[in-house]
């Protein structure tokens, strides 16, 4: 698949998925003359990426997180990353919650 399909099926630009091949986010496609091919794999990571960055992960946690073995992501790690990202924003959620019933408490609190 050539990198306009890929940005097409991941909503990524074409200037993004070159970024993130040069900073090692995903590895360097086999070419066809001067074409870059991706397989399907680098769907999943590309699309991982994106929402990882729109939970509030960095490339610098990503760029740590993706391995590869034996040319294959390591999806264990990620599934760890990814529970982590969730344990966090349950934390996020919970504090919110004391916080909106801090601020209920102040309200009911006040007479006018």
């Amino acid at each position: 698949m050539y990198i306009g399909e890929i940005s097409k099926k991941t909503g990524l630009s074409i200037k993004a998925i070159r970024f993130y091949e040069e900073k090692g986010l995903i590895r360097r496609p086999e070419r066809i003359g001067r074409y870059r091919v991706y397989k399907e794999s680098d769907i999943e990571l590309l699309i991982l990426i994106k929402e990882a960055k729109e939970l509030g992960a960095t490339l610098s946690q990503l760029k740590e997180l993706i391995t590869y073995n034996d040319g294959k992501v390591d999806w264990a790690n990620i599934k760890i990353f990814l529970r982590e990202i969730r344990g966090q924003l349950v934390s996020q959620v919970d504090d919110i919650k004391k916080k909106i019933d801090s601020l209920d408490k102040c309200h009911d609190q006040i007479n006018p």
